[in-house]
């Protein structure tokens, strides 16, 4: 006789709360990258998306941050590898300029593919 007070553990290929067969993760949600999802890094890629570069001053204005909060959020970008920052000048002005990574650029692809899914747009 077992102990009722022995765990039971579902067999791995199971839903231990309900001995159901588990579920693959074929939900779309599951392609959602989170380092993009974040409403302002989501601005700040897509934004990033329509060129090649642009000036960080530029982002600003068009997400409508403040220059602290999008450092913060290029700095998770970066990180993640969706992001790149190149400094220098303009005549004897300092500037920032940001640009999609390749990476980045297929990331983005992904998630909006996902998000269409999610919202019943299919694939394309």
């Amino acid at each position: 006789m077992t102990d009722p007070h022995d765990a039971i553990t579902a067999p791995p290929d199971t839903n231990a709360a309900t001995g159901a067969p588990a579920r693959t993760r074929s939900h779309p949600r599951h392609d959602l990258d989170e380092a993009i999802h974040a409403p302002v890094r989501f601005s700040i890629v897509a934004t990033l998306a329509a060129a090649e570069k642009a000036e960080f001053a530029f982002v600003r204005d068009t997400v409508e941050v403040s220059e602290s909060a999008l450092s913060r959020q290029v700095a998770t970008l970066e990180k993640a590898g969706h992001v790149a920052v190149t400094k220098g000048y303009v005549g004897k002005r300092p500037r920032t300029w940001l640009a999609l990574t390749t990476d980045g650029r297929a990331a983005f692809a992904d998630h909006c593919r996902a998000l269409r899914a999610i919202a019943g747009g299919g694939d394309g």
